[in-house]
């Protein structure tokens, strides 16, 4: 008996659910009165067959799901433009090459290296972010430009500061793996060349700076090797004898402050 009535209140609360549901469900739809119009802003267009779709709110600026939309691409891609526009590249080969002439395996970890290659590169590009942001960012948030003419803008600086930083010969090189003729002018030259021509152009000069930091410290490994064989210690590491010397070296040069002048004295900054 107790089941049975257990059975029926819950039939009788479902069924009372569920009419709640409808009735919801039916004044929530909107008469045709209060259906909105669509406009020209937030409809496309259908030209020729063609759809047309705006991204741009009433004022002309952009929508605030466009924008958001725009943000993740651009997290999702920032690792790309990281390596292959900007100095990243060479000043992460140059800390990473100096840690490795003096013996050090983990010390200093990557993620400081990698962490201090990323301001560097900050500092080194603010000029170039900050025409980006005059020329591209802030007149496509106002409503100035559409969004290709936003890309076109942005693309001039970096193509500035990507031509000043790249040989001649290595942009030849794209130019005739790509099959295409030679520019006219650097304002010419397609990305699709220059970038790869760039960081090209940043591995060599990274692995030259890399090459002459590695110099004093393979001169220190000789002369304690040859120092221990004359002494008949053959046994003994020589790393283990060279390696307090060159920390020793290292820190009394002042090289930490040696190499980030270097670094960004290479891209035309004075520090």
């Amino acid at each position: 008996m107790r089941r049975g009535a257990a059975l029926r209140t819950g039939a009788a609360i479902l069924v009372a659910g569920a009419m709640t549901l409808v009735l919801t469900a039916a004044a929530a739809v909107p008469s045709d009165d209060s259906i909105p119009t669509p406009t020209d802003t937030d409809t496309g267009t259908i030209v020729d067959g063609v759809v047309n779709i705006g991204i741009n709110g009433p004022d002309g600026a952009p929508a605030s799901s466009v924008l958001v939309l725009l943000g993740i691409t651009v997290l999702s891609i920032a690792p790309a433009i990281l390596l292959m526009m900007t100095s990243f590249t060479k000043i992460f080969i140059v800390l990473a090459m100096t840690r490795n002439a003096i013996g050090l395996t983990s010390i200093p970890p990557t993620q400081v290296l990698a962490g201090l290659a990323l301001f560097l590169s900050i500092f080194i590009m603010w000029p170039t972010l900050a025409d980006i942001n005059t020329l591209a960012v802030q007149p496509y948030l106002e409503g100035g430009i559409d969004f290709q003419g936003a890309i076109d803008a942005a693309s001039g600086p970096l193509r500035t500061f990507m031509l000043a930083h790249t040989r001649e010969e290595d942009l030849g090189l794209m130019t005739r793996a790509a099959d295409l003729a030679n520019p006219d002018s650097p304002d010419t030259v397609p990305l699709q060349t220059l970038i790869p021509a760039f960081m090209i152009s940043e591995l060599r000069a990274g692995f030259i700076i890399g090459f002459v930091i590695f110099v004093p410290f393979l001169v220190i490994d000789l002369v304690v090797s040859s120092g221990l064989m004359a002494m008949g210690m053959m046994m003994l590491p020589p790393v283990m004898i060279s390696l307090p010397f060159k920390i020793l070296l290292f820190v009394l040069v002042d090289g930490w402050t040696l190499l980030v002048t270097a670094l960004v004295g290479s891209y035309g900054l004075n520090t």
